[in-house]
């Protein structure tokens, strides 16, 4: 009996369910994330922290935080958002692209989402999608593998 409790306790443990990812992203006036490219386990548990540390206001230079589930969806994605100033720049048309996301935020307010990286093997991208931000290279990448 001692041999098999020693050979359990050798065994690499499953991840648990508490096996949470911490990823803090920092936005300003500057129109880039400070983190660009987050990597994952499939089904692995991510909690993001979004904070804008800018200071022009939120009308022009707010910034969001919108996981999408296909690099082809991007682009559409981002152009689409322009014209959706009055839904905080997620088109609602779209809306069943978007993974997770994190609300609009003004100067030196911060916003978090939790979610479950996709089960499935990728490259999902992530963008602000405030004012044509991500096409000025406000965008990156969660990669799971």
């Amino acid at each position: 009996m001692l041999l098999a409790m020693v050979v359990a306790a050798s065994q690499p443990s499953a991840r648990s369910a508490d096996d949470e990812k911490l990823v803090k992203i920092v936005a300003n006036d500057t129109l880039k994330f400070s983190v660009t490219e987050i990597v994952a386990s499939p089904g692995q548990k991510i909690h993001v922290q979004l904070k804008n540390e800018g200071t022009m206001p939120k009308d022009g230079m707010g910034h969001n935080w919108i996981l999408l589930d296909s690099e082809g969806e991007a682009a559409t994605y981002a152009m689409t958002a322009i014209s959706a100033r009055d839904a905080a720049y997620q088109p609602k048309a779209l809306a069943s692209h978007v993974l997770a996301s994190i609300q609009l935020l003004g100067p030196k307010e911060v916003g978090d989402v939790t979610f479950c990286a996709p089960t499935k093997p990728g490259r999902y991208p992530y963008i602000c999608s405030c004012s044509g931000h991500s096409m000025a290279g406000m965008k990156g990448v969660l990669i799971v593998k």
